[in-house]
This record gives C-alpha cells, sequence and structure tokens, in this order.
C-alpha cells in the first residue's frame, strides 16, 4: 500500500506539493495495471483502468465481486463520457440538470475497448457517471481515460465514506490511497437506464422526483436491474444480521435510531434529516458492527425523497431485496 494523504488542493505549497506528488503516484499506478483508492462524492472507489482486462480482474478479485455485476466508468467531462457512451436527448438533459453529481447513466457502449467487456459484465451497454469530488475529477483527466471505481468495500459489505474505512476494507490490493476526506453524500450514484424506456435501477441522491422533473415518468428496474451494479440480494451487509423499522431495540443489539426520539451513540440524525441520515449511515452500520452485536436494529426511516435510496441499501443489507 502507497502512504496516503489528504490531497484537497487547498492549504500551503507543501500540501499542494505532496497533493501533486500523490496524484502523479496514482497514475503511474493506474497505468501499470494497479489500482488506486478514490474519493467522490458518494463513497470511496478501489479505480483501475477500464480499459484493461487485467486491472479489471484485480477490482473483482479485491473485491471478491462476482464478475456478472458490472461496473461504472467515471470520466472527467462529458466528452469523455460521449467518447465512450451514445448519448440520445434524455441523458443530455440529465448531464446537463446533475454532472458532475452522484448521477451514474446506463447507455449503449459505443467505444467498447475504453470500458473493456469484463468491466461491462460482458453487456453491451455501460454506466458511467462524471463525479463532482475534484481529486476524483482531477486523477481521472490526469490519467486521460475512464476508470472503473466500485465501491471499495469487500463485496456485501457497507461502503467505505472515509479513507480509514475504505483502506481497512481493500488497501492490501491497492497501490496508492488518496485521502480527499469524508464523503459528503455518503450514498452510491443514483442509476437510470436509457435504453428503451428510462428506468430507475438504483436511487440515490439524485431522487426519483428530479429525475421525473427533467424527462418523465421513470418505470422500475425490470430485467435491466442486471446492467447495475449493487443489486445483489445481499449487499452493503455488515457482519451481523440487520433488522429494519425496529421502534425499540433488544438487549444485545445495537441500534440505529433516527430522529429525536432515538437514544443511542449512533442516531443517523437526530434533527430526522435525510441528507444527514443518508451521509451516515455505512459509517454507522460500520461501527454498530465492531461492537459484535446480537443484531443490528435499524429504526424507521421514511420513504419519501432520499429516503426510497437508504430504504433500498437496508433492505439489501438485511438480505430482502433481489
Amino acid at each position: 500500500m502507497g502512504e496516503h494523504r489528504s490531497d484537497s488542493g487547498e492549504g500551503d505549497g507543501a500540501d499542494r506539493t505532496r497533493g501533486a506528488t500523490q496524484l502523479a503516484l496514482a497514475v503511474a499506478a493506474l497505468r501499470a495495471g494497479g489500482l488506486v483508492l478514490m474519493p467522490t462524492e458518494t463513497v470511496y472507489g478501489l479505480a483501475a483502468d477500464a480499459s484493461d482486462p487485467l486491472a479489471v480482474a484485480r477490482v473483482y478479485e479485491a473485491k471478491g465481486r462476482p464478475a456478472f455485476n458490472p461496473l461504472i466508468a467515471h470520466v472527467s467531462d462529458l466528452a469523455m463520457a460521449r467518447s465512450v457512451a451514445r448519448f440520445d436527448d434524455r441523458a443530455e438533459r440529465l448531464a446537463a440538470a446533475f454532472w458532475p453529481g452522484p448521477l451514474t447513466l446506463v447507455l449503449p457502449i459505443s467505444d467498447g475497448a475504453a470500458v473493456c467487456d469484463l468491466a461491462r459484465a460482458g453487456l453491451e451497454t455501460v454506466a458511467v457517471r462524471f463525479p463532482r469530488h475534484p481529486m476524483a475529477q482531477r486523477l481521472v483527466a490526469a490519467f486521460g481515460g475512464p476508470l472503473v471505481a466500485p465501491s471499495a468495500n469487500r463485496s456485501g459489505r457497507p461502503s467505505p465514506t472515509t479513507c480509514t474505512d475504505a483502506v481497512e476494507e481493500t488497501g492490501e490490493a491497492a497501490t496508492v490511497a488518496l485521502d480527499g476526506g469524508s464523503c459528503t453524500i455518503g450514498l452510491e450514484s443514483t442509476v437510470v437506464a436509457l435504453l428503451d424506456d428510462a428506468r430507475l435501477l438504483r436511487p440515490g441522491a439524485i431522487t426519483r422526483d428530479q429525475i421525473e422533473a427533467i424527462i418523465g415518468p421513470l418505470a422500475e428496474a425490470g430485467g435491466d436491474a442486471r446492467r447495475s451494479p449493487g443489486r445483489l440480494t445481499r449487499h452493503y451487509a455488515p457482519d451481523a444480521p440487520v433488522r429494519l423499522d425496529v421502534l425499540q431495540p433488544v438487549p444485545g443489539e445495537a441500534w440505529l435510531a433516527f430522529g429525536p426520539a432515538g437514544r443511542g451513540p449512533w442516531n443517523l440524525s437526530p434533527t430526522g434529516d435525510l441528507r444527514e441520515a443518508a451521509a451516515n449511515l455505512f459509517a454507522y452500520l460500520r461501527a454498530a458492527d465492531r461492537t459484535n452485536p446480537l443484531a443490528i436494529a435499524i429504526a424507521p426511516i421514511p420513504q419519501e425523497g432520499l429516503g426510497e435510496a437508504i430504504n433500498d441499501r437496508l433492505r439489501r443489507a438485511a438480505g430482502f431485496v433481489g
């Protein structure tokens, strides 16, 4: 593992020099087929050259991820996205509204060499995202091509939202770890397929209502679900069992509370703010799991807005979604 440092792009000249050095080391590692821990605004990713099947295979190996689960190609601008995927009018409108940001578009592939077959799980489509985090943008731009960067957890585990957690999960497989601070969103990106009907494959911080305001009604995932990451039955799961919609935990359980009535060390949001709850979700799941509880009990979370994405992750953590 390479030494990891903060590279926020701010601070004194020495900080900027260290950041530039770490970025150069990361780019060199990627060009050599290595893996890099990369921050985004959603979660930390385990990045590799999207065009290199051997590097992509190393990502699958490090995560223990099934090869049928496609990876998202991260780009540094809209021009790079258009070079690998075919954009229709709906895609252009969504990109104009939400990029850079936590929205992934599943589109027909236009350059199968830039995002290799293994990264696409053998599909004729590609999942593409232009992340908002400045360090992610700098890394992809400096590398000069798309990077796959699935969440840096071992497959099925809660996603890391700090560099420390990312190193704990898959750091042994990475040559360099870039520390960009805590992720501001804390949930993986919203995934929308734009093939025939527009379909919501995975909810996230960009909500269904926001998307429908731009392109109209979204169909359910249906057969396109396989085109998105994060669709396994038991996903985002800690080691302890997870119980949902719990008003009162039993002795021995760790409780993730929500709202002003919640008690204990892990209240996702004492004020009932869904954005705060999303940002805290995976970190608190990890913290609770480290206490080796009988189970992790989760308070009810409202379904509206960002609550749809939070509840989706929780149902997968509990093994209720296929």
